[in-house]
């Protein structure tokens, strides 16, 4: 007898997402919907591949938002207790990468470190690489293996992950090791997205990349047909406050928007420099 209705694990790795979901909504974030104009820097990007450059836009903003928040460490910090902030000297990147498990397409997170030190070539390659890694089942993070205590916690009811959870908040540094100190999630590169998406996160700063889209724009006082990035910011106000949290997206917006570094990336190209 055929049943109107038929059953789907969930794969591990979504257990921590729905986690980090519930925990995420008692942070104070303050959330920024922002427009990117990366015409010309989709442009600069293009002709560094033609130059044999092969450098994913992601891989580049990556590194774009990584250099920022070096010159911005407290959107990076963690709130170490209710007199101090915890800044770390690196800034480790949280992302996701997708991956066919069994017959289902999960999303994998992997930590690209130090990625303020790295070229955005470098970054790419790291991406690729995870992009390539075989996983089983029981894998639920890139790059790194499995302990036995991190099995253990899928095992656990609701309450007592999300008690881990906070206990890992409540100790920085190990937070850190883990999970990095910012987060970059490009629903962008799954498909077209036609507005912005309001994410959650455990992160002090988390960036929600959407698609690029074409979109009039005035420029030189006219209008014009522009590429336009959607992305999402969330900023721990427990870190940071208004004023320096509006700098740091000016520093942001004019790095992103001018193609920051893409001059570099051609001259170390010729063996002249390097990025930044």
């Amino acid at each position: 007898m055929n049943t109107p209705y038929q059953y789907q694990n969930i794969p591990r790795s979504r257990i921590a997402t729905f986690d980090i979901s519930s925990i995420g909504a008692s942070k104070h974030h303050v959330t920024a919907l922002l427009e990117f104009d990366v015409t010309d820097s989709r442009g600069k990007l293009k002709d560094l591949r033609k130059s044999g450059l092969n450098i994913s836009f992601n891989a580049w903003l990556i590194k774009v938002i990584s250099v920022v928040l070096q010159k911005h460490p407290e959107a990076s910090a963690y709130l170490y207790s209710k007199k101090k902030l915890i800044i770390f000297n690196d800034i480790n990147v949280s992302m996701l990468v997708e991956k066919t498990i069994g017959d289902n397409k999960v999303p994998i997170p992997m930590v690209i470190e130090r990625a303020d030190k790295k070229s955005p070539l470098e970054i790419t390659r790291e991406i690729e690489n995870a992009k390539d890694q075989e996983l089983s089942g029981r894998d639920v993070v890139l790059k790194k293996r499995t302990a036995a205590y991190q099995n253990l916690y899928y095992h656990l009811p609701g309450f007592l992950r999300r008690a881990v959870w906070r206990m890992i908040l409540k100790n920085p540094r190990f937070a850190y090791k883990k999970m990095g100190n910012t987060v970059v999630t490009s629903l962008g590169m799954m498909g077209r997205i036609n507005g912005w998406f309001i994410h959650r996160s455990i992160h002090p700063v988390s960036f929600g990349v959407g698609s690029v889209l074409k979109k009039p724009k005035v420029v030189d006082n006219e209008i014009k047909i522009r590429d336009i990035l959607n992305m999402t910011v969330l900023i721990d106000h427990d870190v940071i406050d208004g004023a320096p949290m509006v700098r740091f997206l000016n520093d942001l917006t004019r790095a992103i928007e001018n193609g920051q570094g893409m001059g570099g990336l051609a001259a170390e190209r010729s063996g002249k420099s390097r990025f930044l």
